[in-house]
């Protein structure tokens, strides 16, 4: 057998006999032949690749957060002269000039290398300044390099600074006929600001963009607070900044992300939604998540639409132009634009995840590094540069005090000089008799010889002095730099806040805070008051209580929100946008907004759904009460009842553990829902109503105070056959809460008969019992008896409303003082009569608008 050669990897030939003869390589050097197992070198080769591919490819260093293709690119265009203050040249030449002598790995990695740089949707802050066509958001190429030119972004060069001052270390290129550098001396932390991403073999990474002010605000805080922590950093990191804008849903995601280095954040595109006629709506969308192709975004919209996934979208089009982005969906008459905007964040990119996974190579090894761990490399990076360039600077400003300092001297003794230079046969002649009359050196000597005679002039005699005390100056000055660390970190930080103030830029990426755990971050909120407007169709909205302007005793009021004629204010209470909202639904679980994440609308708008705003319902969940709570304390209660008459009473400090996946707030038995939710101070009276026609009112104390997985108690017997009481699935209707013994209880029959009751009419009992009468629901009807079960009993005042819905959508209503008030055992006038196959499902107190009044009665204009 004999030795086929050197395999392709430059090793020899495993197949060679033992004791052959060595191969000899086309160079003449002898190569050994080693026999390895095929695995062995299959793993080595393998890791040999694996390392090249993480090191001079796929990874950012930590230092200038570029890879080895950007980092030549922008050197390659420094050493050619393309700056910011210089004309553009064609992007082909620069492609030709970084391939010949940095990157060798074909002209196209190097162009699209280019062309991501000069992407305002790719990168936060451009390094690269191009004219031309690069390409758009719809995943539209760029031309061709030979048809686009380009040079240096100004914030790039801020990258390359002081790079001829031995800053960074030089490396061969390729052929070893040039060096170019193994890292730039990076003045802000470009790895942060621009972001990163990359696959490698066996890992990757995805960083986001960042805002370049924040981030040196970080930087600095990090600097004059080396022991601060994650909380303190995100202070002023407030998450990523990203080139296409969109919103940030909320900082769970980030938190984790900036502590170990991998998290997942959850981006939406910019929408509203705009009256464009009449009696159509249209959803405008303005920015999209990061990377997000628009023009795929549009077909996958149309295919849901075709697919009907997604209905009440009556057209498409794009009217985006140089001005900005806009995407028109323009729906249905019918159409709810909420709903609509819900299910194209569910089913499209409109709403994308971007998922962070920051590994950076540190000292040419990858590491996933958290944000301050970022930022701490960044500055040591600094410290070596700037002190390699204080060294550098002070050792050049030795050299020329030096020269200087033999110039003073000759000047001194110019006739002396003058002659002993005439006296000498030549120049050598002339330095050797120089530096043994004046104890000179040789470069001083040097430039004693070279010094023209416009030197001795006066005024420049007085020159060569200035200038040789401003060296001097500066010579303390670094020796003061290179003293002391502290000394280096105060000129680090001193450059940093004048590149925030020279390239600082407004956030694009808004972030709201739609977790509630993450109440770290309220500072970033004002605390104001507002009013929040829930109607009976489900739709809440806040506005700033400034907004309803002071008006006197007597005065008219305005308009607290805009309602259809089928709708009306069923709530309306103020609070602070620090505080939170609790949402109890049927299935008996809670779930928490703060104020300040409920929309905020004008005056005339009816706001949004809330099934909108709680994206964790379950099919067929709905929220049946909303409470507003500053503080969880241990005084106030939340009672709940539900359909089958079960109660319960739990202390309002059990919900202060705050989840963003809603809690479970009563344990309920099959087949029965949560009917209403209610917040007590512990010393008020319950009335339950049932569809039978009775009612129990009870005193609140006689349910004790439970846990929130527990069931409950009876707090209303459920009864069949007696009279008033013989449906057969009688149920709860209505809670009601009474903290003074006032006003009147208004109950409603299916059948659309009501009254009202005075309140003190209902005795106060114990709970568990089968209640007293509150209306007669027998009626005769053409001789016969029928019962009409009664839907629903509120507590109401004179001069109140009250807004009565029926099963096919009918409302009406009513003001209080037009319905009789009659006893308990009376069976109720009409309030509504609704057609045939239709029944009254609801009754609800309409809340009057909010008006603030002032101290003092105002006198009204004339």
């Amino acid at each position: 057998m004999t030795s086929e050669g050197p395999s392709p990897n430059g090793r020899p030939n495993a197949g060679s006999p033992a004791g052959a003869p060595p191969e000899v390589s086309g160079n003449g050097v002898a190569l050994k032949l080693v026999a390895r197992p095929v695995d062995q070198e299959l793993k080595a080769s393998f890791l040999d690749y694996a390392m090249s591919v993480i090191v001079s490819r796929a990874l950012p260093d930590v230092r200038d957060g570029l890879k080895p293709v950007h980092r030549r690119v922008l050197y390659g265009m420094d050493q050619l002269g393309v700056r910011s203050d210089r004309p553009r040249r064609k992007s082909a030449l620069i492609v030709g000039e970084v391939m010949g002598k940095y990157h060798p790995h074909g002209d196209l990695a190097i162009y699209d290398t280019i062309v991501r740089m000069a992407q305002d949707f790719s990168l936060r802050y451009k390094l690269v300044d191009g004219q031309g066509n690069w390409g758009s958001v719809d995943g539209d190429g760029a031309a061709a390099m030979r048809y686009t030119e380009a040079r240096l972004a100004s914030i790039a060069e801020e990258l390359l600074a002081d790079l001829d001052k031995e800053t960074v270390d030089f490396t061969p290129n390729y052929d070893a006929t040039l060096l170019e550098p193994t890292v730039l001396p990076a003045k802000f932390p470009n790895l942060l600001v621009n972001g990163a991403e990359g696959i490698a073999v066996g890992m990757a990474t995805k960083i986001p963009p960042h805002n370049l002010g924040e981030v040196i605000d970080a930087t600095v805080h990090l600097i004059e607070h080396p022991e601060a922590n994650l909380g303190d950093l995100l202070k002023h990191v407030k998450g990523p900044d990203f080139p296409t804008g969109g919103i940030l849903m909320g900082r769970a995601g980030l938190v984790e992300a900036y502590s170990n280095g991998r998290g997942r954040l959850v981006v939406r595109g910019r929408a509203q939604t705009e009256k464009i006629s009449k009696d159509r709506e249209a959803i405008i969308v303005t920015e999209l998540p990061y990377q997000v192709n628009k023009a795929n975004l549009l077909v996958s919209i149309a295919e849901l639409v075709k697919d009907k996934r997604v209905e009440g979208i009556y057209d498409l089009r794009d009217e985006s132009d140089r001005d900005g982005m806009r995407v028109v969906i323009e729906l249905k008459k019918d159409a709810d634009a909420d709903v609509v905007l819900n299910q194209l964040y569910a089913h499209t990119q409109l709403q994308a995840s971007f998922g962070v996974l920051s590994i950076a190579l540190v000292k040419q090894k990858p590491v996933q590094l958290g944000l301050k761990p970022m930022l701490e490399e960044f500055v040591e990076h600094r410290v070596v540069v700037i002190t390699r360039r204080t060294k550098y600077e002070l050792r050049k400003a030795e050299e020329r005090a030096h020269i200087l300092e033999g110039l003073l001297i000759a000047l001194d003794n110019i006739d002396e000089v003058v002659s002993i230079i005439r006296k000498s046969r030549s120049v050598e002649d002339a330095q050797r008799n120089l530096i043994a009359r004046f104890a000179l050196s040789e470069p001083q000597a040097k430039a004693i010889l070279d010094m023209r005679l416009a030197k001795l002039a006066s005024l420049e005699i007085e020159q060569v002095k200035t200038e040789h005390a401003e060296l001097l100056e500066k010579i303390a000055y670094y020796k003061k730099l290179l003293s002391a660390r502290s000394e280096i970190l105060g000129v680090l930080k001193t450059e940093l806040v004048e590149l925030k103030g020279k390239y600082a830029s407004p956030r694009k990426t808004e972030i709201i805070e739609t977790e509630a755990e993450e109440i770290a971050h309220e500072a970033l909120i004002t605390e104001h008051d507002v009013v929040v407007t829930i109607t009976n169709a489900g739709y809440i909205k806040r506005l700033p209580l400034a907004s309803y302007r002071a008006q006197g005793r007597g005065g008219k009021g305005i308009i607290g929100t805009e309602v259809r004629e089928e709708d009306a204010l069923i709530d309306v209470f103020t609070t602070s946008t620090h505080n939170y909202l609790m949402f109890f639904t049927t299935k008996g679980r809670c779930f928490w907004l703060k104020a300040y994440e409920i929309p905020e609308a004008s005056r005339y708008s009816r706001g949004k759904a809330i099934v909108n705003l709680l994206p964790r319902l379950e099919q067929g969940e709905r929220v049946t009460a909303a409470i507003p709570v500053k503080e969880f304390t241990d005084d106030r209660f939340v009672f709940f009842a539900t359909k089958r008459g079960t109660v319960k009473r739990t202390v309002l400090s059990e919900f202060g553990n705050v989840r963003a996946a809603g809690i479970r707030a009563i344990n309920l038995d099959e087949g029965d829902e949560v009917l209403a939710v209610a917040l007590t101070n512990g010393r008020e009276d319950i009335v339950l109503a049932k569809a039978s026609g009775k009612a129990v009112r009870f005193k609140e104390d006689e349910v004790r105070a439970m846990g929130r997985t527990a069931t409950g108690v009876i707090g209303v017997d459920l009864e069949q056959g007696t009279r008033g009481a013989s449906l057969e699935n009688d149920e709860v209707v209505a809670l009601v809460h009474l903290e003074a013994n006032e006003g009147d209880l208004l109950t409603i029959k299916a059948n659309g008969r009501g009254k009202r009751t005075p309140a003190p009419d209902y005795p106060v009992k114990h709970r568990g019992t089968m209640g007293i009468i509150t209306i007669d629901i027998e009626e005769n009807v053409d001789g016969k008896t029928i019962q009409s079960p009664v839907v629903g009993l509120v507590h109401v005042r004179s001069g109140e409303e009250v807004m009565v819905s029926t099963e096919k959508g009918v409302m009406i209503r009513v003001p209080v003082d037009e319905i009789p008030v009659k006893g308990r055992a009376a069976q109720g006038n009409w309030i509504i009569r609704p057609e045939d196959g239709d029944r009254v499902v609801t009754i609800a107190r309409v809340a009057n608008q909010v008006v603030a009044t002032s101290p003092t009665p105002t006198t009204p204009p004339s």
